[in-house]
């Protein structure tokens, strides 16, 4: 059957198309998912809930090798789908398909729409053009054609939110395709992202994410080189948002200025992700990370001199081309000695197009493996070490929805510290449940290396009412609410805006 015979007639029958977006990535792909989501939601499409969607849009990464495995699995899977579901279509966006552009229609010519990371915006129409030519619509642009963030957006919560900064880096890292798939550094003006973080306010969010490749190089475009610190200090002044996040800077361009405002930043939250890469100073200038181990250590010490009680996370690379016995080591040091809350660790995997993947010297796959399992069971000691520690401590959780996976086995809630940590929580019979978005106060009872398990100092769950748990409760009315004409249903109840959220009156 060819794409054309396969056309179903929606308005015959007069049914809104469904959709599903899935992601794999990072948070700047979570970000755009949600972008996606809100241009189709605009266009009249509606999510699905449940069933096979009528529109399936996979959002690639394009950072390690498995990428590709899995982006062509699920395709191969959406095939026999398609197949039996008439008129079904199928998009592939985001880094992969930036890099690969024709390659995935040469792999599998069943998928009607790619497109890159420069034109998201352009996804309905290019949906509409192939159901209308009955072929593939293949359109990859070389720069970007609109901020996403004046794009509509379908946030996936009602309580917290990410914002964009800047797109783009500027970094030469041998490993990384990223600057080659989402291009230079474009830096957004600031009073465009303070705008946008007080209608997420508005709309009922407390907690806001700013992203970036490289949120500590933003303002180099348009000639601020402390533009990130006075930002962090703007933030500061929105009434309402009580938590400011941030990733990720990278540490040849983090300056004091930048720890002085997190600590001088009544809502900036006590964490920093901090990618390390590797311990190496050989390895590091074979990576052009533009640092070395002690400058690295020296960022953290002074973290933690402002901010005793910073969390630290990281990003470390096991394998790379000519790394060696005693380089591996080194990186062993240097996690010791930094005690990292948590560390998300990679095996090095050959990019296609990065300079990396033309080094002679490749680490045999079997010594990558070792190392990588030597180098988590240090991080999985020290997390835990750094967690129990916490043990008796009082937090504050910002309750989220759908943390924990055993949460309704156990009777208990879950959400992050303000240090970003998660923490599962006892919920006592009888007394006010806490809503997402809400705040509950808890003492730390038990630790594991990857959460916190605490429970109210008394009988009672110390619940502090937010206007973002406010927020979830208009969500979920709106949820079981028939849509007016013209709006469009979200299965979580959560707004669709147009470029930047709606206001709303404060609560």
């Amino acid at each position: 059957m060819t794409m054309l015979e396969s056309r179903s007639d929606s308005a015959a029958t007069n049914r809104p198309r469904t959709y599903e977006v899935r992601t794999f990535g990072c948070q700047m792909n979570v970000h755009d998912s949600e972008r996606l989501s809100g241009s189709l939601e605009t266009a009249g499409y509606i999510r699905a809930d449940g069933e096979t969607a009528d529109v399936v849009v996979i959002n690639t990464c394009a950072v390690r090798e498995n990428a590709d495995n899995k982006l062509y699995g699920t395709l191969g899977h959406l095939a026999s789908t398609k197949r039996e579901r008439d008129g079904m279509q199928i998009a592939v966006g985001g880094c992969l398909a930036q890099k690969d552009k024709s390659v995935i229609l040469d792999r599998a010519p069943w998928v009607d729409v790619v497109f890159g990371t420069h034109n998201m915006g352009s996804l309905p129409a290019l949906l509409e053009r192939a159901r209308h030519n009955g072929e593939a619509q293949l359109e990859i642009l070389e720069s970007l054609e609109v901020f996403p963030s004046t794009l509509p957006t379908r946030r996936e919560s009602t309580y917290s939110g990410w914002v964009s900064i800047s797109v783009g880096c500027n970094n030469t890292c041998t490993f990384c395709i990223v600057p080659s798939l989402r291009g230079k550094e474009k830096d957004r003006r600031p009073g465009d992202i303070l705008s946008e973080m007080q209608l997420l306010v508005d709309d009922g969010a407390i907690e806001v994410t700013l992203l970036g490749q490289n949120v500590n190089s933003y303002g180099v475009e348009f000639g601020d080189r402390l533009a990130f610190g006075k930002l962090l200090r703007a933030a500061g002044e929105i009434e309402g948002l009580e938590r400011v996040r941030f990733t990720s800077p990278h540490p040849a361009a983090f300056t004091d200025d930048v720890i002085d405002a997190m600590a001088e930043t009544r809502n900036v939250m006590p964490q920093l992700h901090m990618p390390l890469q590797s311990g190496s100073d050989r390895i590091l200038k074979a990576m052009r990370r533009s640092y070395r181990s002690e400058k690295f250590l020296g960022i953290l010490e002074r973290v933690r001199e402002r901010i005793p009680n910073a969390a630290i996370t990281t990003d470390i690379i096991v394998g790379f081309p000519g790394e060696t016995e005693a380089d591996f080591a080194e990186t062993l040091r240097v996690v010791e000695q930094a005690r990292f809350a948590s560390a998300y660790t990679f095996q090095y995997s050959i990019r296609p197009g990065t300079p990396a993947a033309e080094y002679d010297d490749q680490v045999p796959k079997e010594v990558v493996q070792e190392r990588y399992e030597r180098l988590t069971a240090l991080q999985e000691r020290i997390s835990g070490e750094e967690n129990a520690r916490l043990i008796g401590t009082a937090v504050e959780v910002l309750v989220a929805a759908g943390e924990g996976r055993r949460d309704g086995v156990n009777a208990r809630m879950s959400g992050r510290a303000e240090d970003g940590r998660l923490v599962h929580f006892d919920v006592p019979a009888g007394g006010d449940l806490p809503r997402p978005g809400d705040v509950v106060t808890v003492v730390v009872t038990r630790t594991a290396p990857h959460f916190l398990i605490a429970s109210p100092a008394g009988d009672v769950l110390p619940v502090r009412r937010t206007r973002a748990g406010d927020a979830s409760d208009r969500a979920a009315d709106e949820s079981c609410a028939i849509p007016a004409h013209g709006a469009a249903s979200t299965g979580s109840g959560t707004a669709v805006n147009i470029g930047l959220p709606s206001r709303r009156p404060s609560v």
